[in-house]
């Protein structure tokens, strides 16, 4: 038996109007796809430790490269996917976008002076790890730090220090308490290493978000020491 007229003719109209409809998602698709930012964070820590060791080759070399920041500032809106959280000093000399040759939404950086892991850093830590899925943290120190030179000069002659600055002192100080009383030639840069190595120590072991990323592997903390001088970023040692 034969459809009605009318019938046919509403079947080819709906047949139609369906697959005008998928030509319309089929081309609304990959526009949606390309406003968000690639999910890069699925590389290994140690993938991640060598795109920032290579970025600040390029950065020592003067040989950084060329950025377009309007690009992807869209998609940037819409989710992160950063490579590496940096526990960083807040010293102006010290720009780990720059310093690591990254670009936006590459880096999640948290700053203090003296590059000290704090109940309100560690909160941020535990935010890259546990929700953004950084797979390395960097405690990231330097050298000539202001914040490591006051403590060492509190240790070897307490002094008042105006407002807050006791609290950097005072948080420093465990890190480099032993450097300083062994004193030597070269105390301020041991101090300087063996307060990276203390907070390195502190984040990887910090429960439950930190510790457990590295306890399964999808997590590193690392330590390194920013050389003002030079610009070069010496890795200390990985937890």
């Amino acid at each position: 038996m034969c459809d009605h007229p009318s019938h046919s003719l509403q079947s080819r109209r709906q047949f139609l109007e369906a697959g005008l409809g998928l030509l319309a998602l089929s081309a609304v698709a990959p526009r949606a796809l390309a406003e968000m930012p690639p999910k890069q964070n699925t590389i290994s820590p140690d993938d991640a430790l060598k795109r920032l060791m290579e970025g600040n080759a390029r950065y020592t070399a003067n040989r950084i490269d060329a950025k377009d920041f309007s690009s992807g500032r869209a998609a940037r809106a819409k989710a992160q996917y950063p490579i590496a959280a940096i526990l960083s000093c807040a010293d102006s000399r010290v720009a780990p976008e720059l310093v690591f040759d990254q670009g936006p939404g590459d880096l999640f950086v948290v700053r203090v002076a003296g590059n000290y892991l704090s109940n309100d850093s560690l909160a941020s830590l535990e935010y890259a790890v546990g929700v953004l899925k950084v797979p390395l943290i960097m405690v990231l120190g330097h050298t000539e730090c202001g914040a490591i030179k006051a403590t060492l000069s509190e240790l070897k002659q307490a002094e008042p220090l105006p407002g807050r600055i006791w609290n950097i002192v005072d948080a420093v100080r465990p890190g480099v308490i032993k450097a300083a009383e062994a004193g030597g030639n070269d105390v301020l840069n041991n101090a300087i290493d063996a307060n990276v190595d203390y907070n390195v120590l502190r984040v990887a072991s910090a429960q439950p978000v930190v510790s457990e990323a590295v306890r399964h592997g999808s997590a590193k903390v690392v330590g390194a020491v920013y050389e003002l001088a030079t610009g070069r970023v010496l890795v200390r040692k990985a937890a």
